[in-house]
């Protein structure tokens, strides 16, 4: 699993480091960033469903 964050959607409300706070940090504006680079921990995987499903903004990409 991979994921990304769709920059333009996300209005930095945090729901994902809240959710997977080993996987998503955020900028200097607030906004969400990914801080695994590459492959996502299998161990992580479930959170960052998770994180995706309560992002209000569906800015969260999942690529598998």
């Amino acid at each position: 699993m991979r994921v990304r964050v769709d920059e333009a959607s996300c209005q930095g409300q945090q729901m994902c480091s809240i959710a997977a706070p080993d996987v998503f940090g955020s900028d200097e504006l607030g906004h969400a960033v990914v801080l695994i680079a590459g492959e996502i921990p299998e161990a992580l995987h479930a959170k960052v469903r998770r994180a995706q499903a309560n992002c209000p903004e569906d800015a969260i990409i999942i690529e598998d």
